[in-house]
């Protein structure tokens, strides 16, 4: 039977170490905190507050005249024939080139699964694109599809006429090679990737069941790709919002209405000081990718969470 001394003892020596493991809880959470704190500080400095700041724009009359206007901005934006334009042509731009960066890719990295011939230059030629600056890939279109370019050299040689690429029905199929080079290489690493960290037991267990090519990609390859799947689709979704930079360089502020993209708007409204149209344009497009994302992200939890973990 413990005595009154030892009693005192036993709770003195437990309040004693709760107290030490208190602090090495308070310590852990000190020293998380040391380490996120510039990323946090960055964050919010760099981007949150700087969107706060442009949602605050996108519902006043203007930074001079600071009147509460609520959706009036967003109703001016929505009412924008440029806007319209824009929006269209991203869209269209996004339809084919997202869909046809994943597939690509996601090809390519099965293909080069295989025992093929010139793999290793095969590999680097998609990849090449990811050292080149954008100047030097836009400087290469410009010598293929110029008016005086291979492209209309080689036409010409098959006795047809020359098209002015760039501003022709073609343009937006010439931005849409632009942007399958310069960004397949990367998507195509990311789905090698994946395809290595695949349980090669259940592929095993399933050709040794007689299973067909066509059965291990959709039943077991593309599960447990889903979330790769769902990454570079994003990132793809993103990249094709900054073509920007490849058609500002090849055609200049004002290409034709087919390339005239999301980003022309807002940098040209940028440039006339309309400070609360661009910011109205930014806070949609914000909420247009977010809805985008989350409808992916659901899909993909729909279709790959039984192969989580």
């Amino acid at each position: 039977m413990l005595t009154n001394s030892d009693k005192k003892a036993k709770e003195k020596k437990t309040i004693r170490e709760y107290a030490l493991g208190l602090n090495a809880k308070t310590k852990d959470i000190i020293q998380s905190w040391m380490f996120l704190g510039p990323s946090v500080l960055g964050v919010t400095v760099f981007f949150i507050l700087p969107f706060l700041v442009v949602v605050y724009y996108s519902v006043i009359r203007s930074p001079l005249n600071p009147e509460f206007v609520f959706l009036q901005n967003f109703e001016n934006v929505l009412g924008n024939a440029a806007f319209k334009i824009a929006v269209k042509n991203t869209v269209d731009f996004s339809i084919i080139s997202v869909p046809l960066a994943v597939i690509l890719s996601l090809g390519l990295a099965l293909m080069l699964e295989e025992k093929i011939p010139l793999k290793s230059q095969f590999r680097t030629f998609f990849l090449s694109p990811m050292m080149v600056p954008v100047a030097s890939v836009v400087l290469i279109w410009q010598v293929l599809f110029h008016n005086n370019g291979v492209m209309n050299e080689i036409l010409m040689n098959f006795g047809a006429e020359k098209i002015d690429w760039l501003k022709s029905e073609w343009a937006l199929g010439v931005i849409v090679i632009l942007y399958l080079w310069k960004n397949l290489g990367y998507n195509m690493i990311l789905f090698m990737a994946a395809l290595a960290n695949i349980p090669r037991e259940l592929l095993e267990a399933a050709e040794v069941e007689g299973s067909s090519s066509f059965y291990k990609f959709f039943a077991i390859k593309l599960r447990y790709l889903s979330p790769t799947v769902l990454f570079v689709t994003i990132l793809s979704m993103i990249n094709s919002f900054k073509v920007f930079r490849e058609i500002y360089l090849l055609t200049g502020e004002y290409p034709i209405e087919r390339l005239y993209m999301l980003q022309h708007f807002m940098n040209n409204t940028f440039e006339s000081l309309d400070y609360q149209k661009l910011s109205a344009a930014a806070v949609l497009m914000a909420i247009a990718m977010v809805v985008i994302i989350a409808v992916l992200f659901r899909i993909e939890d729909a279709f790959g969470k039984d192969v989580e973990g």
